[in-house]
């Protein structure tokens, strides 16, 4: 069976993914520190930038534009934000509903199906990275680092990148034997973090630059520091849809994974 077919065959079995997002929700309002806790380590890391490194290393030019590099880099942090996010929601608190508590098994004598959990998982994973990432762009306006208008559809943008994520995070939690095996999460998230043009211009790579480009989170990081430069381009579209084919793929493995396991 096709990648297509089966999505398709998915996406027709979501019912009430709202009631996965309802719940998150209430279970997060009386440990709303948790999501608090998370926004302040990429706040930080502006801040350092900004103390620090902007002044050493000078400006940037991106898009025909010089720019402070704090500039530059805040919006590559605002999507590693956004992944984050996404990323920590959908692995460990996915595998604890699935291994420990054994939250999906009771859901699954319910009326929801295997896609309602994925895409109600997914997208409470989704909403959490979009949180981050607002609350980063309101840091990055109070530290006068906006440069346009535009720079609210870095929201969206957010959105998407944690769509993304979260899902390609279900997806692989999914195949998780054990806990140890969460050491491959840092493991694939930092170099993502290093290496997707959020600290250095694509031009840096040399002749690794088309590297930067099988990185998902790269993709994410041109679409934010265009909506903030406010420079809209024909090849920003390409950004979108890989983001959209491998947010959908990912829900689709995760939908189909937990159906196999759990049903099976």
């Amino acid at each position: 069976m096709s990648l297509v077919t089966t999505s398709a065959s998915v996406w027709r079995d979501i019912r009430r993914p709202q009631r996965l997002i309802e719940r998150s929700a209430m279970v997060y309002r009386r440990n709303w520190i948790i999501i608090l806790s998370g926004l302040f380590e990429p706040m930080l890391f502006l801040l350092s930038i900004r103390v620090g490194l902007s002044q050493l290393v000078g400006d940037v030019e991106v898009s025909g534009r010089r720019i402070a590099y704090d500039e530059f880099v805040a919006p590559g942090l605002l999507a590693a934000a956004a992944m984050n996010g996404a990323i920590f929601d959908s692995t460990m608190n996915i595998f604890h509903k699935w291994k420990a508590s054994k939250l999906y098994d009771a859901l699954l004598t319910t009326p929801l199906t295997a896609a309602d959990i994925a895409v109600g998982e997914i997208g409470w994973a989704v909403l959490r990275g979009t949180i981050y990432a607002t609350a980063f762009l309101i840091t990055m306006a109070a530290m006068g680092m906006v440069e346009s208008a535009w720079v609210v559809m870095a929201v969206p943008v957010a959105a998407l990148i944690g769509f993304t994520f979260a899902s390609l995070g279900m997806a692989a939690t999914t195949f998780m034997r054990s806990w140890a095996d969460f050491e491959y999460v840092p493991a694939a998230t930092l170099p993502l973090f290093l290496f997707s043009a959020t600290f250095y211009p694509v031009s840096a790579y040399g002749d690794w630059s088309w590297v930067v480009n099988l990185s998902p989170l790269y993709h994410g990081v041109e679409l934010v520091r265009a909506a903030n430069l406010g420079v809209w381009e024909a090849a920003l579209l390409a950004h979108v849809a890989v983001l959209v084919v491998l947010g959908v793929a990912g829900t689709t493995v995760a939908a189909r994974r937990i159906e196999k396991l759990l049903l099976s």
